[in-house]
């Protein structure tokens, strides 16, 4: 297909940036279209380990141009640094490989001091951000106070426009959270300097993306955090501040929805989870935390240890069917060897009531999992490249889940390699 959107399934952490990054391989372009420097897509590649955080998975392939889209929030000091650090891993990474949309929202050191004053004034109503600001900046621009990059490129308007916004920001840090405030010069000067640092990458993202689909070139969206994070469709309000599927691209990127060709969601075999929010089949015993051990399952970012459960079939029904998806990408199934019985959840007690539909817009607090379950595997399937040369109880729960999620599994992961993947029709 010319196009496809991949997008995590889940709470996020899926394991999108070994997927896209082995799809990168096959396309033109990779752009990102939302979120901020809050995501982590970590790729391993030939024996390293790379984390990227704005900067799209399509860098490490020569040729690749790699679209940063006006609906992200981008922290210049984060995506500077990114930048060098991999050019000091010998990364090429200019302007002719990485573009960066003008209409980009401006993560400022005010935004990520407000992100940590106003999780300490929530309270035990705390979301459990990260802290980088990204709120805060996504809420600057629906009220229309934000900076843009393309505001960077000119002092005398960023003038104009940050002093109104530090103004209210150093008002309300002052008054309300008895905190320090910025000075208006120092900020204005580091970042009217940041943004000359990024002038040559900065462009009409969406421009240059509409073209190259028009000239046949293959375009891979690239989703960051999960659908169940989505700010309408995940579990508010402990969600991200963007729309997190394949409902993001035309918005993020300024790309037609008819030209989306395809749509494929990337879940792990089990469930995980960072930060607060309900997460029905969470297991807080002794296999929730032997899931965590075997899947490392700590934040790429944050390093903040995940939550971890069981396979959730309501809410990823839910997620294939509100981005079309043709189906998902199963990643960690090597994760899950070792456990006598598997469990996956079919269905939700809610106030003594049976259902196996999600409750979208509902508070999932107190919901209780109806489980089903069906023997474990032993055996080692991290060398395994063949579905046929998986042992048969790996097979029967792939299918089991398959069934119950409705869509095609259409590639299986059993390793954190590129490598380490078995085709199924993606």
């Amino acid at each position: 297909m010319p196009s496809l959107s991949v997008f995590g399934a889940q709470w996020g952490d899926e394991g999108k940036g070994k997927i896209i990054d082995l799809l990168s391989s096959d396309v033109d372009c990779v752009v990102r279209y939302q979120g901020g420097a809050n995501a982590g897509h970590t790729v391993i590649a030939g024996g390293e380990k790379y984390v990227l955080h704005l900067i799209p998975s399509g860098i490490l392939h020569p040729g690749r141009l790699n679209l940063i889209g006006n609906g992200l929030s981008v922290d210049p000091i984060a995506l500077l640094e990114e930048i060098e650090g991999l050019r000091a891993r010998g990364v090429k990474v200019d302007g002719t490989n990485l573009r960066l949309s003008g209409a980009a929202h401006v993560i400022f050191e005010h935004h990520r001091k407000m992100d940590g004053l106003s999780e300490v004034w929530l309270g035990d109503g705390r979301i459990g951000t990260t802290g980088r600001g990204i709120g805060p900046c996504y809420a600057d621009k629906a009220s229309r106070t934000g900076l843009r990059i393309s505001d960077l490129l000119d002092p005398e308007r960023c003038r104009k426009r940050l002093k109104a916004a530090l103004a209210e920001k150093n008002a309300v840090m002052a008054k309300v959270h008895n905190a320090d405030v910025f000075d208006f010069e120092d900020q204005l000067q580091r970042y009217v300097a940041l943004g000359d640092k990024l002038r040559d990458f900065v462009g009409d993202v969406g421009h240059e993306v509409r073209e190259a689909y028009k000239a046949g070139k293959k375009v891979l969206f690239e989703g960051a955090q999960g659908f169940l994070l989505d700010i309408d469709h995940g579990t508010y309000p402990y969600v991200t501040s963007s729309n997190t599927g394949t409902n993001g691209i035309p918005a993020g990127v300024g790309f037609p929805v008819t030209g989306i060709d395809r749509s494929v969601g990337i879940a792990k075999a089990y469930c995980t989870r960072v930060g607060e929010g309900p997460f029905p089949t969470e297991d807080h015993g002794k296999e929730g935390q032997m899931i965590r051990d075997a899947g490392h399952e700590y934040g790429a970012t944050t390093g903040r240890p995940r939550r971890c459960g069981w396979f959730d079939a309501l809410a990823m029904r839910y997620s294939m069917e509100l981005n079309g998806a043709a189906g998902f990408v199963m990643t960690n199934l090597d994760v899950l060897t070792g456990f006598p019985e598997l469990r996956c959840a079919v269905a939700y007690n809610i106030d003594g009531q049976r259902t196996e539909t999600y409750p979208a817009g509902q508070d999932l607090a107190g919901i209780e999992p109806v489980y089903e379950s069906m023997p474990g595997w032993t055996e080692d399937i991290t060398a395994v490249r063949k579905y046929e040369d998986l042992p048969q109880n790996a097979r029967n729960y792939v299918e089991w889940v398959q069934k119950l999620v409705g869509v095609k599994v259409l590639m299986l992961s059993v390793g954190p390699d590129r490598k380490q993947v078995i085709p199924l029709g993606l």
